[in-house]
């Protein structure tokens, strides 16, 4: 199985109203410092209904990139019932998702 496939099967479990980092994304497959690639692999993502990348965010709580803008991705994730203000996820450690 190719990366990307890899990733993408991977952020499948996480479920909605969780977000998960890029850096726990890629360790969770076993990719070491692997956040820049995860990072790109979101980007490429075909199938971003069915794949939810908008559910990876930074480690620090910004809400990160998309490829169908910022505003897009956070009104998704307070659609699951995420708190943003500013940018960032309010209560990070109540809604990140470890695998």
């Amino acid at each position: 199985m190719n990366l990307n496939k890899k990733i993408y099967k991977k952020l499948l479990e996480v479920p909605k109203g969780k977000v998960t980092t890029y850096g726990e994304l890629a360790k969770s497959i076993g990719l070491k410092n692997g956040q820049r690639a995860v990072g790109k692999i979101m980007n490429q993502n075909p199938y971003p209904v069915i794949i939810p990348c908008h559910r990876v965010v930074k480690s620090d709580g910004k809400i990160g990139g998309y490829a169908y803008g910022d505003v897009i991705k956070s009104n998704m994730l307070i659609g699951e019932g995420i708190k943003i203000k500013n940018g960032k996820i309010l209560d990070l450690e109540n809604v990140i998702y470890r695998f």
